[in-house]
């Protein structure tokens, strides 16, 4: 069962990255739009995400679950050591959902309109950023790992992990990826003009993922990190990198064609690609401190534990994935029809 339990962590990270990334990026796309195109891509964005904007998050919530239950070692790191960024990414998720249901419902249309606004963007670039940099933190090699909190600062132990370039950069990819993901989505939303300001934004996001990509592999190998260089030795994520890279040249052959599902899946399918390079790196030591490494499995629930998630989660995904595809197509995310 341990695997059937390894396999819902990562396919609930990846779920979480592709359909949650998109969710973000929807707000970044806003953000970074034009004047005259806010409005536009605010109706676009209500369009898309209001039906299912809500049932992103879930994927969320049982990644967390998954790993206080069966790994509860390495779920008690991460919320110890990177809790302030996490406090941030949750008061991101509450304020551009607060802004993203108060600038369509709202009674009255006045000038709180405009901080709604705002406060949807902002949130929307600011949480992808903290989550990016708390991963970023887990194979920085930077976390100290004590239980004697009178030696050590608290900016030290709490603050200064999290808070680099490297962590910043990492955060930074993230969005842009966040950015890539919705613009791609959004391609499939509109016709005609529409369609092609969203083909170009497409592009424009992925040439920045691929150059942010980059300096994050620069920074961290001149600066000679651990995870960095274990990557560029590792030669299955290299691998992953290099498909990642050729699926590059049918993506922007199907963003300047205005493919909708062509674009969408070549964009999951690089979403999935990057996740699998950067976890195959070092797994199961999935948390670089700066003397050691952390073992995902060494710290592991008893197998009776493991064995009773194994089965709820068996269940549970028979139940909430087939409602998840439905949701989708029933609102035109998922339509091979579409492909136009």
């Amino acid at each position: 069962m341990l695997y059937v339990v390894l396999f819902f962590t990562f396919f609930s990270l990846f779920l979480y990255v592709l359909l949650g990334g998109a969710d973000f990026g929807a707000g970044i796309v806003e953000l970074f739009s034009s004047r005259n195109n806010r409005k536009l891509t605010r109706d676009t964005i209500y369009q898309v995400m209001g039906p299912i904007w809500e049932a992103n998050h879930i994927w969320l919530i049982i990644l967390i679950v998954i790993l206080w239950i069966a790994f509860p070692a390495y779920f008690n790191i991460i919320i110890i050591y990177l809790h302030v960024p996490l406090t941030l990414v949750l008061l991101g998720i509450t304020i551009r959902g607060v802004a993203f249901i108060f600038r369509h419902y709202d009674a009255v249309v006045d000038a709180s309109q405009i901080w709604y606004n705002r406060l949807f963007r902002i949130g929307s670039l600011i949480t992808p950023v903290f989550l990016g940099m708390s991963f970023g933190t887990l194979v920085s090699g930077k976390i100290i790992l004590t239980t004697d909190y009178s030696e050590i600062g608290f900016a030290d132990i709490f603050i200064f992990p999290w808070l680099n370039t490297f962590t910043l950069l990492t955060g930074l990819f993230y969005a842009a990826l966040c950015a890539f993901l919705a613009s791609t989505l959004l391609i499939g939303e509109t016709t005609g003009e529409v369609r092609k300001i969203y083909s170009r934004k497409s592009a424009v996001f992925t040439i920045s993922l691929v150059l942010i990509g980059g300096a994050v592999l620069t920074y961290g190998y001149f600066t000679e990190m651990v995870f960095v260089k274990d990557f560029l030795n590792n030669p299955f994520s290299l691998i992953a990198i290099a498909l990642s890279a050729i699926l590059l040249i049918p993506l922007w052959q199907a963003i300047k064609k205005q493919y909708s599902m062509r674009t969408r899946i070549l964009a999951g399918l690089q979403v999935l690609l990057v996740i699998f390079a950067a976890v195959n790196t070092h797994f199961p030591n999935l948390i670089i401190t700066d003397t050691s490494e952390v073992d995902l499995l060494a710290g592991a629930a008893p197998d009776s534990v493991i064995r009773v998630l194994g089965i709820s989660l068996i269940i549970g995904g028979a139940i909430i994935l087939p409602g998840l595809f439905h949701l989708m197509r029933s609102f035109n995310m998922i339509n091979p029809k579409k492909e136009s």
